[in-house]
């Protein structure tokens, strides 16, 4: 009996010692085209899944024509980290990379893997379509549609282009009912440019204030959606403020606040997590907050009063998670909309570093 537990006991530590120590958001990345003799890199990331720091051990490429980068210090708990892989591009074709790497305290490597393909006359679009959605490049990943009134219908134009092989037929997935989306030209040949058209109907928008969606960019109608094609969308409604037009104005409530942008992250040396800007109803009538919303995941924002009599303040404070907001694609700001006819949108900038 006690053989047979001292067994048992003994095949729970070798699981526990070999599970699994991190997660990969994508373990095979195609870069597309690049050029004869022109390095190109991949770049993966991966997380520590554990409750403890966690080491990589070394990274070993399947050739000596790929080099890795990878933290040569401890990772702690619940972090992420990048793990890089360069492929010196000296022969024509398609290629497949692999590298393993090892993790101490862990029995099986994790693999990944970078492909693409080699042509020896290669355009490099990466300057003026810096963002890839597929195959297909873009020169914008998110549009906003700032002071919209009731009844606008504005355009954000995308100018895309073909990094692939084949013909594609650029298509706009998961759109709301207030946005629609034409290709232009609607088939895009390899190596040709297009552009993707965003017409917002404003009529269809139900709250002032900030409206956020995320739509897709796909190379084909039937094509599967998924992080790397996602394409976020902001707009922001304006009130109607003229009910205080003419003789009506004095009587208005007149915000002023103490800053209209606020720094945050490594500061000075320091990792400031946390700042505050000092809002003040200088008009002769109550100031309303009707709206307080953020552009970007990673942010909180916690406000002690939502109207404001003449001569009141409040303090408008602001908390980031530096890592989520520095992957955001959305630049980091807080938006307010209130009943002050001169300051219908206030936008509070959060610059992080």
């Amino acid at each position: 009996m006690r053989r047979i537990l001292t067994v048992i006991i003994l095949c729970v530590v070798a699981l526990a010692a070999s599970a699994q120590k991190v997660e990969i958001k994508k373990s095979k990345i195609n870069i597309g085209k690049t050029g004869f003799q022109m390095p190109v890199t991949a770049t993966f990331e991966l997380k520590n899944i554990t409750n403890r720091h966690l080491t990589v051990s070394g990274v070993k490429p399947d050739c000596g024509c790929t080099k890795v980068t990878f933290p040569k210090k401890s990772v702690p708990a619940g972090e992420t980290f990048t793990v890089s892989m360069t492929y010196d591009a000296r022969m024509l074709g398609h290629f497949s990379k692999q590298a393993a790497v090892s993790v101490r305290g862990q029995q099986q490597p994790v693999w990944l893997t970078m492909e693409g393909v080699v042509v020896e006359e290669w355009t490099d679009y990466s300057k003026m379509y810096p963002h890839a959605f597929g195959n297909i490049l873009a020169d914008v990943d998110n549009a906003e549609f700032d002071d919209v009134n009731k009844g606008d219908a504005p355009e954000a134009v995308i100018n895309i282009v073909n990094n692939g092989g084949e013909t594609v037929t650029p298509n706009m997935l998961h759109l709301p009912d207030y946005l629609t989306a034409m290709a232009i030209p609607e088939r895009l040949e390899p190596g040709k440019t297009g552009k993707m058209v965003l017409t917002l109907n404003s009529q269809n928008l139900k709250d002032f204030g900030l409206t956020q969606t995320t739509i897709y960019l796909a190379e084909q109608l039937g094509d599967k959606v998924s992080t790397e094609t996602e394409f976020p969308v902001s707009v922001v409604l304006l009130p109607n403020a003229t009910i205080y037009e003419g003789k009506n104005k004095q009587y208005a409530p007149r915000l002023e606040y103490s800053s209209d942008s606020i720094s945050l992250g490594m500061v000075g040396g320091k990792n400031v997590k946390k700042g505050v800007i000092t809002l003040t109803n200088k008009g002769r009538m109550a100031l309303k907050i009707s709206s307080l919303q953020m552009f970007t995941k990673g942010m909180t924002v916690m406000l002690d009063k939502r109207e404001l009599q003449p001569g009141e303040s409040a303090k408008l404070k602001i908390a980031i998670d530096r890592d989520q907001v520095l992957k955001a694609r959305q630049r980091p700001r807080v938006l307010m909309i209130t009943n002050d006819p001169d300051h219908s949108k206030v936008v509070i900038k959060v610059g992080v570093k």
